[in-house]
């Protein structure tokens, strides 16, 4: 599985269950990091538990386990490192204090409706 599908899959799961202001921010060309950036915001501690949990199946369904095996005690960021792909969840208040959109601004960014549109497709 390449990186975009990784990332259509990874952005599905989060639509899926309702995540808030999905964002896909491709890097590849800014960073080695990796290759996408995908944020999105849960509306309570356990949204953004559901949220990740959605992601770890979806991707355990593909064979595909995170690089970081870590509790998630910090409740307010929760990431997931899938190497080519990067998954960062927060709570309102983390998303605006980090905004990393604006910090990879220089990246493609496309927003939830564009991937709303892919993923039904």
């Amino acid at each position: 599985m390449n990186e975009k599908e990784l990332s259509k899959k990874i952005t599905g799961a989060l639509i899926d269950k309702k995540g808030v202001d999905i964002v896909e921010i491709h890097v590849g060309s800014l960073t080695t990091l990796a290759d996408y950036f995908i944020l999105a915001t849960g509306t309570s501690d356990r949204h953004m538990q559901t949220l990740a949990d959605s992601v770890e199946e979806k991707m355990d369904e593909v064979g595909i386990a995170p690089r970081n095996n870590e509790e998630r005690k910090n409740t307010s960021w929760i990431l997931l490192d899938y190497g080519d792909v990067v998954v960062n969840i927060f709570d309102e208040d983390s998303r605006k204090l980090y905004n990393l959109e604006r910090l990879w601004a220089d990246g493609d960014i496309v927003r939830i409706e564009e991937l709303i549109k892919e993923h039904d497709n």
